[in-house]
């Protein structure tokens, strides 16, 4: 993939899980936190994380999966390929509704 376009990915996924998240936080006694690195993009919510590298997604709970940016626009994680605001709006849900 392009750096450029590999760039661009990485931006717009920190972007949409900034977003799903404060959305998330209306309903939500926590508050997320977004920290996005050339390399690695972390949400925080309370003591859980959910941090992102361009290959790997891994959790506080010591969970990991495959992680990767398409070039359609599209989130791979593990075997599961689904549209980049779907996916993102659906892990910030559960990381900002999850006890």
């Amino acid at each position: 993939m392009d750096n450029r376009l590999r760039t661009e990915l990485w931006t717009s996924w920190a972007s949409l899980l900034r977003s799903y998240a404060a959305a998330h936080g209306l309903n939500s006694r926590h508050h997320a936190v977004v920290e996005v690195g050339a390399d690695e993009i972390t949400l925080r919510v309370a003591n859980r994380w959910l941090r992102f590298t361009h290959d790997l997604a891994e959790d506080s709970e010591g969970n990991q999966s495959a992680f990767s940016l398409l070039e359609d626009g599209t989130v791979k994680l593990d075997a599961k390929t689904q549209e980049m605001d779907l996916a993102a709006e659906e892990l910030a849900r559960e990381m900002m509704h999850s006890e």
